[in-house]
């Protein structure tokens, strides 16, 4: 054979060393991918304990001890040897994997580019064995003394490929990604406690569950994702054809900015799936805006067989075997649970209006460290609070005496000198230029003549109570008792009061009429002048919208195929008015190709609904009566998702006693 020329490029074998640091590249991007190894090598081993310690972000030290079953010194030394594992062999089926890990990289890969260290022993026998790996380079197994379980150090990572620690965040950043891997697989496994320790600071603890079943699911997430999260959370159980979704699911109230807050598993592995994050965003479309994300964790089981998880080096995706049937249960359950939920609301929206109470105080706001100084003279005379009691009394009975005159209130007495003058209010020696005499002015006919006669029409009036008063009070939103600012509805309930934005309120209510409207007549269809033939660019859209032909024509949209590579057009949704019936054709092929659904046509209906909803509901600045309030409050009590608007923003506010006591501290 000629020898190559200099141009022709030469197919040669890798070394053993080259081979594992590109595969380590694969499986070991970072300290949080290294340790999600570990920890699922001790999970598959039945640890009970899983104790995690790092120091630098796991750049400087890694390390995981567990009490699960141990190895001894034949397993050990097999351990570091590429695809060499425990979980499955040379007949086993790979679509039928039942633990965490099954490909056996995890060690052999972080032992080419770190410095690893292995202890481990078998419960019952006589002593542990250790090993170590230094940048691929194996050493000899040797006794150790350890009790039963495994200890897994990882030192100095990349530095045998000094080039990948460029590419590294902060100390902070990766501690926090190696956190956060922990926390995903112990929501899974409530049957497990973990630990991870920064050094000597304790960073993340979550106790072993010894409950079963949802009690243990539900206790472990309030450990790790708070209580304040399962407080506002609504519980997820669904079944169909072998297939089960457990977990909370976030009211809609209770969003974030991003998705980074929902936690999906499948067969107890962390997942980041398109299919699962999709189907998520389809049952939640009707309650957030685009941007605003809910927070959930749902455990997805199913038979082995039915999923693949080989399909990603890091474990992180899955493929399912009948993806319709997975996404068809998660919208299904979450949509269910959502409309169950009825009125309900994020308990946290009035938290957050007691917080901002106290965040901001009134200008002017009396008490110490709002306008009081440390001297007494500067605070408010006997005269000036005695001026604000009497304003403040109860006004006479109507045709009885006015203040100032027999029967008025008794002038405010301080129970214990504030540094101001002493006497009565109106006694002989009073300033009369000053605080006094304000008092003074309270009584007689024009006590209010000075006040803006614009206020003969005010903006906040309060309503008199009904003869079924009693009655209306004890309903979930309560009676409404005033309007302010022509926006907010003020309501009395049994537990405290309700603030009801009156705006988004009705543009709720006024949107599910109209689906409902949609559900039961169908949706209307405009028949084209002239059809319209919209060209794609491949078959395969093609086939897309010719298969769900039938099921777009429920939706109102009636297509044929035309020729190679087109479709026609021949009626389209009447709801959607004059719209771009080709670029509508073309997103629907190529969502279809992609996803497999055919909620796009039904978002685009829906969202029509809501502009329209929203242009057809009561506006903020109409003045409502009692009965036009209360109407609303019944509607609203009975109306699914009526405690939000159609973009997630809470319809009402509601603060039991114990809240309005706090914001006046009395608490």
């Amino acid at each position: 054979m000629d020898a190559p020329s200099p141009s022709r490029p030469t197919i040669r074998r890798l070394g053993r060393t080259t081979v594992d640091r590109i595969a380590a590249g694969e499986v070991v991007e970072r300290p949080a991918n290294a340790l999600k190894e570990l920890v699922e090598n001790a999970l598959d081993a039945g640890a009970a304990h899983i104790d995690v310690t790092l120091e630098a972000g796991g750049k400087r030290l890694l390390a995981v001890e567990d009490d699960g079953c141990g190895m001894d010194a034949e397993a050990l030394a097999l351990a570091v040897e590429r695809h060499a594992t425990s979980k499955i062999d040379d007949t086993h089926d790979l679509t039928d994997i039942r633990t965490l890990g099954f490909r056996g990289e995890a060690l052999p890969s972080i032992g080419a580019v770190a410095r690893l260290a292995l202890t481990s022993r078998v419960p019952g026998s006589d002593c542990a064995f250790a090993l170590t790996v230094e940048g691929g380079a194996v050493g000899a197994v040797k006794p150790a003394a350890r009790a039963a379980g495994t200890r897994v150090e990882v030192r100095d990572l990349f530095f045998a490929t000094p080039a990948r620690l460029k590419f590294l965040r902060t100390d902070r950043a990766e501690t926090q990604a190696c956190v956060d891997g922990v926390k995903r697989l112990a929501m899974a496994h409530p049957g497990v406690a973990f630990t991870v320790r920064d050094g000597a600071r304790l960073v993340f603890q979550a106790a072993r569950r010894l409950e079963t079943g949802e009690a243990a699911l539900r206790a472990r997430l309030a450990a790790v994702l708070g209580r304040q999260f399962t407080d506002n959370a609504l519980d997820i159980v669904a079944e169909r054809d072998g297939v089960r979704l457990g977990g909370l699911a976030g009211l809609p109230t209770y969003h974030r900015g991003n998705a980074q807050k929902q936690y999906l598993f499948v067969n107890g592995r962390p997942v980041k799936d398109r299919l699962l994050t999709g189907a998520v965003r389809a049952a939640y479309q009707d309650f957030l805006a685009r941007d605003r994300h809910p927070v959930l964790a749902l455990f997805l089981d199913l038979p082995a067989g039915e999923v693949d998880v080989n399909v990603h080096p890091a474990k992180a995706e899955v493929r399912f075997r009948d993806a319709g049937r997975v996404r068809g249960l998660i919208v299904s359950a979450l949509r269910h649970a959502l409309t169950a939920a009825g009125h309900r609301a994020a308990d946290d929206t009035a938290d957050r209006a007691v917080a901002a109470f106290a965040r901001t105080p009134a200008a002017g706001a009396w008490g110490p460290g709002h306008g009081w100084p440390a001297s007494a003279a500067a605070r408010p005379s006997t005269a000036q609070m005695g001026a604000a009691h009497a304003f403040q009394a109860p006004l006479p009975a109507a045709g009885g005496p006015g203040l100032g005159e027999a029967g008025a209130p008794t002038p405010y007495q301080p129970a214990h000198d504030l540094g101001g003058p002493s006497w009565p209010v109106g006694a002989p020696g009073a300033d009369r230029g000053g605080e006094a005499a304000g008092a003074e002015g309270l009584g007689g006919a024009g006590a209010y003549g000075s006040l803006d006669p614009g206020l003969d029409a005010p903006s906040a009036r309060a309503e008199a109570p009904g003869a079924d008063d009693a009655a209306l009070v004890r309903h979930p939103l309560g009676a409404a008792r005033a309007q302010i600012h022509e926006t907010y509805i003020v309501a009395q309930s049994a537990e405290g009061l309700v603030l009801v934005d009156q705006h988004a309120a009705h543009e709720r209510l006024v949107y599910e009429r109209m689906k409902r409207a949609l559900a039961e007549g169908g949706v209307a269809r405009q028949m084209l002048l002239l059809p319209e033939v919209v060209e794609l660019d491949d078959g395969a859209g093609v086939a897309a919208l010719v298969d769900r032909a039938a099921e777009l024509a429920g939706f109102g949209l009636v297509v044929e195929p035309f020729g190679d590579g087109a479709v026609v057009v021949r009626e389209v949704p009447a709801l959607l008015g004059d719209t771009d019936v080709a670029g509508l054709v073309r997103t629907l092929a190529d969502e279809l190709v992609d996803l497999d659904e055919a909620l796009a046509l039904k978002d685009r209906l829906f969202h029509v609904c809501a502009t329209m909803a929203c242009h057809g509901s009561v506006r903020a600045g109409r003045r409502l009566t009692v009965a036009e309030m209360n109407a609303l409050l019944r509607e609203m009590e009975a109306t699914p998702h009526s405690g939000q608007c159609n973009h997630g923003r809470p319809t009402y506010v509601s603060l039991d006693l114990d809240q309005i006591e706090r914001l006046f501290s009395r608490r």
